[in-house]
């Protein structure tokens, strides 16, 4: 399998600012953000997509959410919305699971 742009930047080879690590994920800042804050939650472990994801993965997808709460707390964010992308028709343009955190402006419902 080749490797994604977040596997190159996890092993170190593509450079990013990495704003957490841990054994499980890191926590980068999105290239091209939607909000003022828009950071990403990429676990290690190169899962594909929301959808690949198996069981045994439980709590590696607990512990990304809550990073996700981690990084809010942290950046002292009052609201902030949490977004999966799940496959192409989604918008997902990295085969490698990731969460984006977004917020510092008015988020609208429904997303468009």
């Amino acid at each position: 399998m080749e490797k994604t742009l977040f596997s190159k930047i996890i092993e170190g080879e593509i450079p990013a600012e990495r704003l957490h690590e841990d054994e499980h994920c890191i926590v980068i800042k999105d290239i091209n953000p939607q909000a003022p804050f828009h950071v990403l939650v990429i676990p290690k472990e190169p899962i594909a997509s929301l959808s690949d994801a198996k069981e045994n993965h439980a709590a590696l997808l607990g512990h990304l959410m809550w990073q996700c709460g981690q990084m809010a707390e942290q950046a002292g964010l009052k609201g902030y919305r949490v977004v999966i992308n799940n496959g192409r028709d989604a918008g997902q343009t990295v085969d490698h699971l990731h969460l984006h955190i977004l917020a510092g402006r008015s988020l609208t419902w429904p997303p468009g």
